[in-house]
Order: C-alpha cells, then structure tokens, then sequence
C-alpha cells in the first residue's frame, strides 16, 4: 500500500525520482496516466492490469463510459524506473497535470499521485476543512 507525502522535483528531462519507500513496488514497471483533478495517477503494472480489467466490465453502450476509458488510457505510458529510481513523465502528462519543477507525490492506497506543489496545496486547503468536518459515512460500512 502506498502512504504518505513526498516532495521530488522533476528534473529538466522530465524524469521523477519515485519515493524510496515506492521504488520495490514499482521495480518491474508502472503505467502513468491522467488522473482526477489534474493529477497524474501511477500504477504498478499489474494494479493498471486489474483496474483495466475492471474498466472493461463497464457497459460501452454508456457514453460516460467511453469517454472516462478514452481518455484513461489514451494517456497511459507505461515507464520502468532507472537504475536510480526515475522514470520519465511524457511531455503530455505534465501539460495535463501542469507539473512544474516543485512536485507532490503521495501515497494513495493501491495507486500514487503526482500532484504540481501549488495544486497540491490549493486542493488540500479546499478539502481539509471538509474532511474534518465530515459527520456522515463516506464510505458505507468504514468508520
């Protein structure tokens, strides 16, 4: 499982230093591709394989499905970290997710996020209250 928060810079080649404590889990290849608010989302290979697996269970015949998939996986790159732990993000990738040098990334369960540092910021200011305030069941049968 991934957890917690990292700050790495993206380097003027594109490439990312993976966290230390993510590099084992990632060793034999990931798949990057867009995520929700303007993140990148990063699997493991075989975490894409069963969420692509589980995407295509979803009724085609729902525009809404066809767009999400389209647009999922039309972005996906599969990388292998160097030597060093990076891996290079597609010129592509960071225009969506509007990467600068100052990046975020952070565990997020069975995936990790790489975030821009400002959009990190602004959306955790804009939800932390939120979260903290939370007097209902998000997910049923959780806390």
């Amino acid at each position: 499982m991934f957890l917690g928060t990292h700050n790495p810079r993206l380097d003027d080649k594109g490439r990312l230093f993976l966290p230390a404590r993510f590099r084992e889990r990632m060793a034999e290849g990931l798949v990057v591709t867009r995520g929700q608010e303007r993140c990148l989302y990063v699997f493991p290979m075989d975490e894409f394989v069963r969420v692509s697996q589980q995407l295509r269970a979803a009724p085609m015949t729902s525009k809404a499905v066809r767009d999400y998939l389209r647009v999922f996986l039309s972005g996906a790159s599969d990388e292998v970290p160097d030597k060093q732990g990076r891996i290079t993000i597609p010129a592509a990738l960071r225009q969506y997710a509007g990467l600068s040098r100052d990046c975020t990334v952070i565990g997020a369960g069975e995936r990790v996020e790489v975030w821009d540092t400002e959009a990190w910021e602004r959306y955790l200011s804009s939800t932390e209250q939120a979260f903290s305030d939370q007097a209902e069941e998000v997910v049923p049968g959780l806390l």
